[in-house]
Formats: structure tokens, sequence, C-alpha cells
């Protein structure tokens, strides 16, 4: 049973810093990309990062690339996501996903329906 498990929400002030973490357990994890997303009130899902395992290359968006840094443990089978600077507009649920490496390219690697397993996230809420 594959579970993923966020922790690390939390409430911060604009311009502070958070870093959130995801616990893998149930897969194999080196042949998962792993990437979070966010959910804001009102909002559809957004992607924000992806790491992929082995050299690591990481996808950021927009929104929070030069500010964030997401990382993954492949001994402990942990994934980060640190962001820099926040802003009332990162206030979101963030998720933590997983999906399979194989066909995933630079633009699939954003669709959340490239991956298959989901936490239930984390709350993170920046007031300015």
């Amino acid at each position: 049973q594959v579970q993923l498990v966020e922790s690390g929400g939390g409430s911060v002030q604009a311009g502070g810093s958070l870093r959130v973490s995801c616990a893998a357990s149930g897969l194999t994890f080196s042949r998962y990309v792993m990437g979070w997303f966010r959910q804001a009130p009102g909002k559809e899902r957004e992607f924000v990062a992806a790491v992929r395992w082995g050299y690591g290359g990481t996808y950021y968006a927009d929104s929070v690339k030069g500010r964030s840094t997401i990382s993954r443990d492949n001994a402990k089978n942990m994934v980060y996501l640190q962001v820099n600077s926040l802003k009332p507009e990162d206030t979101a649920v963030y998720h933590c996903a997983a999906g399979k490496a194989e066909g995933m390219n630079i633009v699939t690697i954003r669709s959340s329906h490239q991956y298959d397993y989901w936490g239930q996230g984390t709350q993170l809420i920046v007031s300015s």
C-alpha cells in the first residue's frame, strides 16, 4: 500500500521561509518522479516542483522558480520543498505526489494526470 505523508506546513509571515516534507512508503522510490502541487481555496490544483531520481533533474513552476528548492533523499524515501521569500499567494494546501518516471518529459512532468499517488496535503498560510 503506497502512502505519502506530508508534514511541515504552518503559518508564516510574508518574506519568511518554510520547508515541507513528504515521507513515501510502499513503492520503489527510485522508479518514481516526486512532485509537489498546491491548491488554494477556490482554485485548481497547480504544479509547484518535481524531481527525478538518479541525476535528480528538477523542475519548477514560474511562480516559485528562483526562490524554491525541491530535493529528495533516496536513502530515506523522503522529498522536500523549501520555499523562501514567501508571499501571501503561496497560501495553499501542498500535496506530495508520485508518478512513474517512464514516459514523463519536461512538459508532462508538470501535469497532475501523470501522478499515480497523492498525499493528503499540508496547509501553508502566508500572512502579509
